[in-house]
């Protein structure tokens, strides 16, 4: 499957951007679908992710309670809700899919996004 970020920018803290992943193909429902982050200087991480029919979904702690994670099977996308956005909430966000299982590990996803930047300041 081919993904395709958009929606990042630059945002106040306390402030709120929704991310979406455009996906190619016609199986999107058999893909479990998470979103990521790298900070400059620092290893990709897991933020958010849902199974493939969206009824589960797991968030690091960090942006639990003001992140959300969705995904429309019907448009072939996946949705990331920020809110109340902090200023270490910076960094490029990747989204990404694997078939199967909703796992959080960055190793498991086999299909990328190319990223988009989300910059908060202060």
């Amino acid at each position: 499957v081919q993904l395709v970020e958009s929606g990042g920018g630059l945002v106040q803290a306390g402030g709120s951007l929704r991310l979406s992943c455009a996906a190619s193909g016609r199986t999107f429902s058999s893909y479990a679908m998470g979103w990521f982050r790298q900070a400059p200087g620092k290893e990709r991480e897991f933020v958010a992710i849902i199974s493939g029919s969206g009824s589960r979904t797991t968030y690091t702690d960090s942006v639990q309670g003001r992140f959300t994670i969705s995904r429309d099977n019907a448009k072939n996308t996946v949705y990331l809700q920020m809110n109340s956005l902090k200023r270490e909430d910076t960094a490029v966000y990747y989204c990404a899919g694997r078939v199967g299982y909703y796992y959080a590990d960055v190793q498991e996803y086999n299909s990328w996004g190319q990223g988009t930047q989300v910059t908060v300041s202060s």
